[in-house]
């Protein structure tokens, strides 16, 4: 039975003319399938399916959408980030994820929650390191975390009263409704690259995960070591995030969602 899929032409030209044509005929397509980014039931003889192609360094995974959740598209994973995609990974939501933040190694914890601005809910990534984090190359012990961000972009904040402006270029991993990595422009223009990724995909709210959806893009807050800590609920998130605003010590951007 022909399937209501959207191939787009750079999945087309991944997967080749044939095995699109194959999809879009219902020989391989499934008909019922779990939606690669809300995760709730969808049919593609019924209703219109994006074809999401996610590609790693060795492999490459297909994977399917509701049309009103993604386009039809090619997300570059790294390798590792595509195996986690495809297993069955449990986390605590609010626990922050350690990760390496290159070139300075400095480890980072990003925690996810949900932070209401001008009378809506909106997802955000709170990063914050375990410790000072050195410009590239110095030998001084001053932290740079802040001002090195702001150089990438990043907008420092008194208040949390608006949403901070998109910045173009960077954007947020979700794949498989898990949170993947932070991706910052690659060299040269190139594919983009993780400014941070997580060990293992780390699972966030429904909510946070519907609210990403809606907006199609993740608030990220950043602040130096020992600003934020760790909140275990969301109103204490918020608390810390509006005395390290007060304080001048955090910087924001909105981030496009990339993938799922």
């Amino acid at each position: 039975m022909p399937r209501m899929l959207d191939v787009s032409d750079e999945v087309r030209a991944e997967i080749g003319d044939e095995e699109a044509d194959r999809l879009l005929a219902g020989e391989t397509a499934p008909g019922s399938y779990d939606c690669t980014s809300c995760r709730t039931p969808g049919d593609s003889a019924q209703e219109r399916t994006s074809t999401v192609l996610f590609i790693g360094d060795e492999t490459a995974v297909l994977a399917f959408a509701h049309a009103g959740c993604l386009p039809s598209q090619v997300v570059q994973v790294t390798e590792e980030q595509l195996q986690g995609a495809v297993k069955s990974i449990t986390g605590d939501t609010v626990a922050p994820e350690p990760a390496e933040l290159a070139p300075e190694q400095a480890v980072l914890g990003v925690t996810s929650g949900l932070v209401l601005i001008g009378g809506e809910l909106h997802p955000a990534l709170v990063v914050e390191p375990t410790g000072a984090i050195a410009r590239p190359g110095s030998t001084g012990g001053g932290d740079e975390f802040l001002p090195l961000l702001i150089e990438q972009g990043f907008m420092p904040l008194t208040e949390l009263s608006a949403v901070p402006p998109v910045l173009h270029g960077w954007s947020v991993l979700l794949a498989v409704g898990r949170l993947h990595a932070v991706l910052q422009p690659g060299p040269a223009g190139g594919q983009p690259v993780a400014w941070w990724q997580a060990h293992q995909p780390l699972q966030v709210t429904e909510g946070w995960r519907a609210a990403a959806n809606k907006h199609q893009q993740v608030l990220m807050f950043a602040a130096p070591a020992g600003s934020i800590g760790r909140q275990p609920r969301e109103d204490l998130m918020r608390d810390a995030l509006d005395k390290a605003a007060a304080n001048g010590k955090l910087v924001a951007s909105t981030l496009p969602l990339a993938g799922t």
